[in-house]
């Protein structure tokens, strides 16, 4: 068992940055420096700028991060740390390596480590940055290559960390400069992976030669929210493997429990593309894998001996594990190390660069067959996603020959755009109102007006409508990945089901008070169950494009989900018509349908609750229990355990309901028995009575 704790080189001037404001730089500035976490597509990463990513399940920031999560919202974790291995010889034969991340048991905040070797500068502007192409974003910038760019500089040179005065340990600069760009999409076809995008510059004095870059990961696969990753078996349960083909190597979930994975997930490197410095006449496009136990220090002569020093990690970055260690990592889980590295690059001389292209892919496995099988038949989902994340770094370059040849310049600007994807219209703008038993979805014509950035053209279909599935919220479910069609609308133009928008369309837009968006089109869905958590989305398609082979694409549902509550509407103050207070399930029986694994994630609802009160909560022999404060316009769930684990922050509330966790206001669970309540409107200052048995 290993006792994991990230820290990295950067983590004292993390701190001074919370207590000192950066200077303004040229783009907007994002709320952290260091490192944020991708947000558009279903895919959650932490980029940090000091060669890391992956942030080791260890609050870094005023908020914890997901350190690489898929599905979104699913706590499925799949990586510890990763980063960035950069090595090669000079001509006097030394060898140097520089990582940003290596095995480590145990690492405390504010003290240098060995093998987290990348820093930042000490200049304040020397943040994390960020940009979007997506014009609604706060971020949007004509510059931006995805939806969610993140942008990085890091350096080996420096022997202490900037504005410290703590060394780090056993480090000899190479000296190299990174500049880091990662993309992301919502696109759903291209939602499931990030790109790493890496220039790195010798700005030393020396020749390094037979350079190898490499990619240095600590996967997993567990779910955080079920299997806290202290104090178990967290990393001993996944296998492992490597196809030379496409240069990728993947980790899977060997036996899925403890963990509740779902029904298998991969998580994967692969090397899209690298683009040597000057006349290289050595590269080309290929890796090495190699895989080591953590931590295994014990017997050099083993095959999965984990490298100490710069001349081990070296010959590790240019040497493939034998197809014995192959067999074993694939077949028998363990607490396995992997690197995936490319090389030899022939020089690197002072002041050129190289650049280096990796992508971080996610995928579901595909079919029944046990967590522990592993298939070309399993891993097609993945292939998919990895061939959608190649497809993004080839752009125009569909032969994959590296030069711009006629027919190819799509953007028409007469050089060979990289990161180009095909693009389905724009994601409509969607309200969805929660009411008893119901729930209204209402949209704008946005998605009408898009055009493919490749062929310029509208080429708008229609719409589709998703749901989620009843109880697809409870433990080791993924509420958003659960979604099915429930209706489809498309043109009148010899395409499809030639449904037409009548059904939908609105007699004229509607604009919701204190908003500016007009709203064409309404479905309502009725016969929803209350209290239960349900998603809802709505997405555009578009024709498809024959003469690129492409079929019909669809826009993000991940950009328009929203989770919601369907409930009573609060009450009126007066009384005509008025429906009382009341309690459900009641009585309550202990794990309760909708209930968590965990004391602390039990509810009960009261219902018909006015639109400001106090509810109080008393024994039989009139001890107080709990009270709660209700606000319907503020009133997110967060109060109680469960919605903090299992809903989100952008939860939403019929306005008439609210939850409590059967807990007293002394942090004690209820016992069984009967208890009363009070409801006191805080406009008119009524009071209404009631009660509900609890049994356990």
């Amino acid at each position: 068992m290993k006792s994991h704790q990230i820290f990295c080189t950067a983590t004292i001037l993390l701190s001074l940055a919370f207590s000192a404001p950066a200077q303004t730089p040229s783009l907007r500035k994002p709320t952290v420096d260091f490192q944020r976490t991708t947000s558009v597509g279903n895919l959650n990463l932490t980029v940090t700028n000091y060669g890391v990513f992956g942030d080791g399940f260890v609050t870094q920031t005023p908020n914890d991060l997901p350190s690489c999560e898929y599905p979104v919202g699913s706590g499925i974790e799949h990586l510890f740390v990763g980063g960035l291995w950069i090595g090669g010889r000079r001509d006097d034969g030394t060898i140097l390596v520089t990582t940003a991340a290596v095995d480590v048991a145990s690492l405390r905040p504010g003290q240098a480590n060995a093998g987290f070797e990348f820093t930042t500068s000490a200049d304040p502007s020397d943040i994390l940055m960020q940009r979007s192409s997506l014009l609604e974003s706060p971020f949007y910038s004509p510059a931006a290559i995805s939806h969610q760019d993140f942008i990085a500089d890091f350096t080996d040179s420096n022997l202490v960390i900037p504005g410290t005065s703590s060394r780090i340990p056993e480090h000899t600069p190479i000296p190299v400069a990174v500049h880091l760009e990662s993309y992301a999409w919502n696109f759903p076809f291209a939602d499931a992976f990030v790109i790493f995008n890496y220039t790195i510059k010798n700005t030393g004095r020396k020749r390094l030669n037979d350079v190898y870059v490499g990619w240095f990961g600590d996967l997993v696969i567990r779910n955080v929210k079920i299997t806290p990753p202290r104090g178990s078996a967290f990393y001993q349960h996944k296998a492992a493997g490597y196809v030379d083909s496409l240069n990728m190597n993947y980790a899977y979930d060997y036996d899925g429990n403890p963990g509740f994975t779902d029904n298998g997930l991969y998580v994967a490197y692969r090397l899209l593309g690298a683009t040597p410095s000057g006349n290289d006449q050595v590269y080309r496009k290929r890796t090495n894998y190699a895989a080591w136990q953590f931590r295994n220090f014990s017997n050099p002569s083993e095959i999965f001996f984990s490298p100490q020093d710069d001349i081990g990690r070296y010959e590790v970055m240019r040497n493939s594990l034998s197809a014995e260690g192959l067999s074993v990592v694939n077949r028998r889980p363990g607490n396995y190390i992997e690197l995936l590295s490319t090389g030899p690059f022939q020089a690197l001389d002072p002041d050129s660069s190289l650049n280096i292209v990796f992508a971080l892919i996610c995928a579901s496995k595909y079919g029944n067959e046990p967590n522990s099988n592993d298939s070309e038949t399993m891993r097609r989902n993945l292939y998919a996603n990895a061939s959608w994340a190649q497809r993004a770094y080839d752009g125009e370059d569909k032969n994959r020959n590296g030069i711009l040849d006629p027919g190819e310049d799509l953007i028409a600007n007469g050089k060979l755009d990289r990161f180009v994807l095909p693009t389905p219209p724009s994601s409509p703008r969607l309200r969805v109102v929660p009411e008893n038993q119901k729930v209204t979805l209402f949209w704008d014509r946005l998605a009408e007006e898009s055009r493919d950035l490749i062929t310029g053209q509208k080429d708008f279909e229609g719409y589709r409508l998703y749901r989620s599935q009843l109880a697809a919220d409870l433990p080791g479910k993924d509420l958003l990945s659960s979604m099915t069609l429930i209706a489809e609308f498309d043109s009148i133009n010899g395409i499809g089901y030639d449904t037409g928008f009548r059904a939908i369309r609105l007699p004229s837009p509607i604009i919701f008070p204190g908003e500016t968006t007009p709203y064409y089109y309404k479905s309502e869905i009725n016969g929803i169950l209350n209290g239960w958590q349900h998603a809802f989305a709505v997405s555009a398609f578009d024709r498809g494009d024959p003469e690129q082979n492409l079929g019909s694409l669809e826009s993000s549902r991940l950009a328009t989900v929203r989770r919601v509550f369907p409930g009573t509407l609060p009450q009126a103050a007066t009384t005509a018509g008025r429906l009382p207070v009341s309690v459900y399930p009641n009585p309550y029986r202990v794990h309760a349908a909708w209930d968590g694994s965990l004391e602390r994630d039990r509810k009960l609802y009261f219902i018909n609750l006015p639109r400001r009160c106090e509810v109080r909560i008393y024994t039989l022999a009139g001890d107080l229990v709990d009270t709660i404060n209700h606000e319907a316009s503020s009133y997110n769930g967060f109060d109680t355990r469960w919605f903090s684990v299992y809903a989100g922050e952008n939860v939403q509330f019929s306005g008439g309901e609210h939850a409590w966790d059967l807990v007293t206001t002394d942090d004690q669970a209820i016992a069984t028995g009967l208890y009363l309540f009070t409801v006191e409107n805080l406009e008119n200052g009524e009071i209404q009575k009631g009660k509900f048995a609890v049994i356990k």
